[in-house]
């Protein structure tokens, strides 16, 4: 299948940039900036590049004047550069999440279903197209009935892999209707899956090999106009990032203790939350049950939102604060099994208890955690216990040395 040049140019993540562009994906890093801050066009792509940092750090929710013409390639390119050159975590996820939600804005207003299906093509996806819509189910929301039609079905195995990471309820396909191995799905459902491999085509791990990216810096710095924009970045963040800053300060007793007494299930939320990832909706609302539910005060739930794309202080305050009033009960272990958010196969140490349970030596016996409030309950009541027999033991060696010698 054949893909214009001109979808590629809106849509530089799709496969065929290799294509349209082989001769500057060929190129090393280094090359490629010269290349670009030797283009006449070069302080427009900078401006570009720098605009979509300052919307990221801005909490926008779209790019501001954004232009899908053939500049977009360098940018794209030049964008996942600098991502790397910056090497932090919470800055790439919040690019991430903005580029990604722009092209999502982008295919919601394609004029026309083909070029949605030349995107899936691209990205060799298993889909079927009609036109007209093909309808395939009923809504009923009280007593009104809405009719449910779309333009694609997307094969099962695609809609997993697309779908690996968004754990919503109703992305589930046990709750999607599948006809012979085909999920039919609402069009802004299916361009909400080409989001997420959008996402994750920027999500770039930070680089342990220091080395490296020190000899890389080095040798790009030397290119002006690569170091203007990476100082221009920098500055934004520095005078930013306090906004953003992951912070968990909490004035209540045995802090310490408490923090090494999280079940897996809640310290994957918090890490995830420290990297700037996007929480799903039951990891958002689990999390602050939870958290209220261990007395933490209403303003340090609120600061772990902080570092999220769409963190908007005074909507997550009052939320929060409604949380506290209805005094909600954090998900039990069942619930967060089905949900998709129970963590204790991924942390080895931490979900020991979770598989094991406690009670017995004899695994037959052993009782099962059935809530992660239960986990801290036993986790600090274990760490009494072994405080208590170190200060017995600490006590005894103490009276024993000053036993007369016999």
């Amino acid at each position: 299948m054949s893909i214009s040049n001109e979808l590629v140019n809106q849509y530089p993540w799709l496969p065929s940039l290799r294509k349209f562009y082989k001769d500057t994906r060929e190129l090393s890093y280094s090359e490629f900036i010269s290349e670009i801050f030797s283009n006449t066009n070069n302080v427009q792509i900078a401006k570009r590049v720098l605009k979509i940092f300052e919307a990221a750090f801005n909490n926008l929710e779209e790019i501001p004047d954004k232009k899908n013409d053939n500049l977009n390639v360098h940018v794209y390119l030049l964008l996942k550069i600098m991502l790397y050159a910056l090497n932090n975590k919470i800055i790439t996820n919040r690019i991430a999440n903005l580029y990604s939600k722009s092209s999502y804005n982008d295919m919601e207003h394609e004029n026309s279903i083909s070029n949605i299906y030349d995107i899936c093509m691209d990205l060799g996806l298993k889909i079927n197209s009609y036109d007209p819509p093909e309808p395939y189910g009923l809504k009923i929301v009280k007593d009104h009935r809405e009719k449910l039609e779309t333009n694609f079905s997307i094969h099962y195995i695609d809609y997993l892999s697309l779908a690996s990471n968004l754990r919503d309820e109703y992305r589930k396909l046990t709750n999607n209707p599948l006809i012979d191995g085909y999920v039919f799905i609402q069009n802004k459902t299916l361009i909400r899956l080409i989001q997420e491999y959008v996402r994750n085509k920027l999500l770039i791990e930070e680089t342990e090999d220091k080395a490296s990216l020190k000899a890389f810096m080095k040798n790009v710095s030397q290119i002006q106009g690569f170091k203007d924009l990476y100082d221009n970045i920098k500055t934004l963040w520095e005078n930013r990032k306090e906004e953003f800053d992951f912070t968990f300060k909490l004035d209540i007793k045995n802090k310490e203790e408490m923090l090494l007494s999280y079940p897996p299930c809640v310290i994957e939320i918090l890490k995830k939350a420290e990297e700037g990832q996007n929480l799903v909706h039951h990891e958002r609302l689990f999390i602050v049950w939870f958290l209220l539910a261990l007395e933490y005060p209403v303003e340090n739930v609120v600061n772990i939102f902080s570092t999220l794309p769409d963190f908007d202080k005074d909507k997550t305050t009052y939320q929060v604060e409604y949380a506290k009033r209805k005094n909600y009960t954090p998900y039990q272990c069942l619930t967060l099994k089905s949900l998709g958010l129970c963590m204790a196969d991924k942390y080895k140490e931490e979900g020991e208890l979770c598989r094991e349970g406690y009670g017995s030596k004899d695994p037959v016996e052993r009782k099962k955690i059935k809530h992660p409030l239960f986990y801290v309950q036993l986790k600090q009541y274990r760490s009494e216990r072994e405080k208590e027999y170190k200060r017995n033991l600490a006590k005894r060696e103490l009276e024993d040395s000053k036993k007369p010698n016999e």
